[in-house]
């Protein structure tokens, strides 16, 4: 299976790899920009669509609470700029809602637009094995603008490793193993089935959060809005 991952994921994403490249065009997350203060609701039919999909990798990443009344759910891709942008929003978000949240990230590599996507997404998901994913996820994310235009990112991603102390050989046998083949496989199986176009896609408890809503005052907005009507 590791030898057609990349070519399952192509096919996965390449409907999406259109969608990616027009979200990437349109203006960056402003968090100066105030969108309109509306929050996703809970419909019969995307009620349906979540029940209804694909579970994704088991257990899913996430921080906060596994009991929190709130679930955001983030398909990431580790070289694209919005996520990149997107990154330390979510991360004031997380401190902010505390236990009242879950974040979970999923992983969906833009293959081929993003030539070293899978490699980040790979290095995560082999940090995660040894239970340093987000140690891994955050350091990616954070020096996102260091990394992408490399030619070989390989070398950048071990010096990840070795920081945040990971068996170094371990996790450089681990990235391109079945594990992580079938981790990866697996959360791109259930952005299909939720209809993700690009990244970042964002749900509320099931309900996409609108690309423009993606900022510190839209994100609060749903969310309070959420917390205030928990049965709607």
């Amino acid at each position: 299976m590791k030898r057609l991952l990349p070519f399952v994921i192509i096919i996965v994403v390449l409907a999406g790899a259109l969608g990616a490249y027009f979200y990437m065009k349109r203006a960056a997350l402003n968090t100066s920009a105030i969108p309109p203060a509306t929050a996703p609701g809970s419909s019969p039919a995307a009620a349906a669509v979540a029940a209804n999909a694909s579970p994704g990798a088991q257990p899913p990443h996430f921080r906060g609470s596994e009991n929190a009344p709130l679930t955001l759910e983030e398909f990431g891709d580790f070289e694209c700029p919005p996520c990149g942008l997107l990154f330390p929003v979510l991360k004031g978000i997380e401190d902010e809602y505390g236990p009242r949240l879950r974040v979970i990230f999923r992983e969906y590599p833009l293959t081929p637009n993003h030539p070293h996507a899978l490699a980040a997404a790979q290095a995560a998901e082999a940090a995660g094995l040894q239970g340093r994913f987000f140690e891994m996820h955050d350091m990616i994310y954070q020096n996102q603008t260091t990394w992408k235009d490399l030619f070989d990112v390989r070398p950048v991603f071990e010096g990840y490793a070795k920081q945040i102390g990971l068996d170094v050989e371990r996790w450089k046998r681990d990235q391109t193993g079945d594990a992580v083949d079938q981790r990866i496989f697996l959360d791109g199986n259930r952005a299909h089935s939720l209809g993700v176009k690009g990244t970042p896609t964002v749900f509320l408890n099931g309900v996409e959060v609108p690309f423009e809503q993606l900022t510190p005052e839209g994100l609060r907005a749903a969310i309070n809005k959420a917390l205030a009507n928990p049965n709607h």
